[in-house]
């Protein structure tokens, strides 16, 4: 027993509360001013945030993993599909920048973090190593380095905890960063402005770049069936490659970059999508829809994020670590910001970078659509997918360097 109210194995019920909020969540947005400020997104990781510290939903289920395996990845293509290539490889050189510079936060906070807790944390040089590889590249690196240096499960646990809540709240700072009035006075914010002149009288931020479109069944079909079929292709694709090419510590450090390249199925999945796109314009050019199911696919993504994020659990089991991992956040913001201020960066680009960097390119998508940046959507996918790579290697050197201070 789970202790909460719904079961965990009572899937209809736990998809029912998902997809509903989900669409509650949308609906408010749309529909009053306050919660298109505020955002759907918001509102709909708050209040998966109470349901589960409330003890109605579980934080755990099976539902939660179809999300995470089956509709976030499905989110990922039909996002891409109306993607300007060109114009992505001719405006990403600043973000691709940014998002190096920001991973530069990311590795001086987790060392400054590091040598003010290790005292008090037990395993922290594994901790360390896992937590810099996660906010490099996102939560598929934690899952990687914590298999990989098999982490006591209970450290694990608790990492999850902190790691989730941490995530949940800096999301909303990152949310909440656009609409303060001393960013937009000191950075430029095309992208805000853009969305904010394209609106229409009586009708909120959101509602108004969600307009009514024209849409077919035919439209639904093909582009939801093209989805699934890059998805199941180009992960059964990924997970081949990564059987045939050699990987591990004695293993050539070449043939090491090459399995993290090839046999990473998301990085695969958004690689086969640009390709196709590539191949096939006119065909991803007709279809219409896909861009408002992904989004929606990344609504109930932003319900799931929020419930594991347990308040007592953290109060509890994880203080330090939520300290710890809440320096490695800061250091990254600030870093972030700061070189963003040098380089003249839009203070979309700094948010997205910052954001791909702690919680994926998936998570930084979602902000994008969000707040209706419908031009940086493409470019954060393909430049946040670089952190799947190199955060699992600056993990593993931070991991061995820690681990002689212990």
């Amino acid at each position: 027993m789970s202790g909460t109210l719904i079961q965990p194995d009572d899937t209809l019920t736990l998809w029912g509360i998902v997809v509903v909020w989900a669409s509650v969540s949308i609906y408010l947005e749309q529909r009053f001013e306050w919660a298109s400020k505020l955002s759907g997104a918001i509102i709909a990781l708050v209040g998966a945030i109470v349901l589960s510290n409330l003890r109605i939903i579980p934080t755990e289920s099976p539902v939660y993993d179809s999300i995470w395996g089956i509709i976030v990845p499905l989110a990922i293509p039909l996002l891409l599909f109306h993607v300007n290539l060109t114009k992505i490889w001719r405006e990403s050189g600043k973000l691709l920048l940014l998002f190096f510079l920001s991973s530069v936060g990311t590795v001086v906070g987790t060392i400054v973090s590091f040598f003010l807790f290790k005292p008090y944390i037990p395993y922290l040089d594994q901790i360390g190593a896992m937590m810099s590889a996660s906010y490099i590249g996102g939560g598929v690196n934690f899952a990687a380095m914590a298999a990989k240096l098999e982490v006591p499960g209970e450290m694990v646990s608790a990492s999850i905890v902190a790691d989730n809540m941490m995530m949940a709240a800096y999301f909303l700072i990152l949310m909440m960063i656009p609409t303060i009035r001393w960013f937009q006075k000191n950075y430029p914010t095309p992208h805000i402005t853009s969305v904010e002149t394209n609106k229409e009288e009586g009708q909120t931020l959101a509602e108004s770049f969600w307009r009514r479109k024209e849409i077919s069944l035919k439209d639904i079909a093909l582009s939801i069936g093209t989805a699934f079929s890059i998805v199941v292709l180009s992960f059964k694709f990924a997970t081949f490659l990564d059987t045939v090419i050699p990987s591990g510590e004695d293993v050539f450090v070449f043939w090491n970059v090459v399995n993290g390249i090839f046999g990473d199925r998301y990085l695969m999945l958004t690689t086969f999508t640009i390709f196709l796109l590539l191949l096939f314009p006119r065909y991803f050019e007709r279809l219409h829809g896909s861009q408002e199911i992904g989004t929606y696919f990344i609504y109930l993504f932003f319900v799931v994020i929020g419930i594991p994020a347990s308040i007592p659990l953290i109060v509890s089991n994880a203080p330090l670590l939520f300290v710890f991992v809440f320096i490695i956040v800061l250091f990254n913001m600030m870093t972030s910001l700061l070189a963003g201020k040098v380089m003249k960066a839009n203070l979309e680009d700094i948010i997205l970078a910052s954001n791909a960097n702690i919680g994926g390119p998936t998570t930084a998508a979602a902000l994008a659509i969000a707040k209706g940046w419908k031009n940086l959507i493409g470019p954060i996918m393909v430049v946040g997918t670089l952190g799947y790579i190199i955060g699992n290697y600056i993990g593993t050197f931070l991991g061995m360097w820690f681990s002689t201070f212990v």
